[in-house]
């Protein structure tokens, strides 16, 4: 079994950033059936979002020379879904674009920034011992991956040759997408290992979508589960209204962890609320000390600041406002955004005209979280 020519043709236009707009919308919200997926359960008792008292001020968001306001944001971005939470309260949420709250919208690259908070918490459990142990301790993944730590496959510094380019047909991204379109249980790991390095690991570091799918593995290895019935275990226990999913790489096979996770709006944000704090669900904490700081911070290789944690994003805009925040990433404009000292956490889930940060034409995200934490 594999995917459909139909579905791998919509697939590639997916990619190539060719799809009209209702189109895209309508992909990014329903379950197009491109892979398997596992469930999540949702939890039986829905932690309610209350209110809060604080209203949305008036806000001026500095991009480029040019100033926006908060509607110019929503609709020159295209975002379908928008929450913002303040100390764990709803100070604004936005449904358009035909979606609802009960909508069930793609993650994209979110799912990168979910699956490196479980390997936090398979760390406090004992699971891994440390994030400096191989990779190969935990699972039989050859090639270069030999000699890459768990931390160098966080932070996406393997060494491995790579290039990210969505609208390429001949980058590896693109290539990863046609091999994981085979339904093919062990492809993803096969293909990985026979790339070839460009730097030691730890000597370089590229945005690389294949380094976090075999964070999987690794996971596997370390919990004895998939990484979706990993999730499972604190899913129902953050409150959320429903069901999650998440692409697996064939029917029973491992869960694909860089991305094809699939949620509601508001069930993302309370995830990114658990992440604020600090790992906490009422009297346990589930993360270890130090973990959300540390994996929400950039690192340097030699002098280079890589603007980058354990894949969670570090806004590259600078201002003062921003200091200390982190995020979430995802192609079309999807965002959790999480502000540790203003309490915020934003989450934005948009269907805007390409995935490539480089292609599309918006109004800069890091200046509209900067103008959310300075009116907050």
């Amino acid at each position: 079994m594999s995917m459909s020519p139909a579905a791998r043709k919509q697939v590639e236009r997916y990619y190539d950033g060719t799809m009209l707009p209702d189109e895209l919308v309508t992909v990014m919200s329903s379950d197009t059936g491109w892979f398997p997926a596992r469930t999540v359960p949702g939890g039986s008792q829905v932690t309610p979002l209350r209110r809060s008292p604080v209203v949305l001020p008036r806000l001026e968001i500095a991009d480029h020379g040019r100033t926006f306001d908060f509607h110019d944001y929503l609709s020159v971005n295209r975002v379908a879904g928008l929450l913002i939470l303040r100390d764990g309260e709803v100070v604004e949420e936005v449904h358009a674009l035909g979606t609802r709250p009960e909508t069930i919208w793609k993650s994209c690259s979110l799912a990168k920034s979910i699956t490196a908070t479980l390997v936090g918490m398979a760390l406090k459990e004992g699971l891994i011992e440390s994030l400096d142990d191989p990779v190969s301790r935990y699972a039989d993944i050859g090639g270069i991956y030999s000699k890459v730590s768990v931390r160098q496959l966080l932070r996406m510094a393997s060494g491995v040759r790579w290039s990210e380019d969505y609208g390429d047909p001949t980058s590896d991204r693109r290539q990863l997408m046609a091999i994981q379109s085979r339904w093919e249980k062990g492809g993803i790991l096969r293909h990985m290992n026979s790339l070839p390095a460009e730097t030691p690991p730890g000597g370089s570091w590229k945005y690389n979508t294949g380094d976090s799918y075999l964070v999987s593995a690794v996971m596997e290895g370390a919990t004895g589960t998939n990484l979706a019935d990993y999730l499972s275990r604190i899913w129902s226990r953050l409150g959320t209204e429903a069901d999650a999913s998440w692409w697996s790489e064939c029917p029973d096979g491992m869960t694909v962890s860089g991305s094809g996770f699939n949620a509601r709006l508001r069930d993302y944000a309370r995830f990114g609320q658990f992440v604020l704090d600090e790992g906490r669900i009422g009297g346990d904490k589930l993360l270890p000390d130090g973990w959300t700081a540390e994996a929400g911070s950039a690192y340097h290789i030699g002098s280079e600041r890589i603007p980058y944690g354990y894949m969670w994003w570090i806004p590259v805009l600078a201002d003062p406002a921003l200091e200390g925040t982190f995020q979430a990433e995802g192609i079309y404009g999807q965002f959790i955004h999480i502000n540790p000292h203003k309490r915020l956490v934003v989450v934005v889930l948009s269907a805007r005209s390409k995935p490539s940060h480089t292609r599309r034409l918006e109004i800069n995200d890091d200046a509209f979280f900067a103008a959310l934490a300075r009116a907050l």
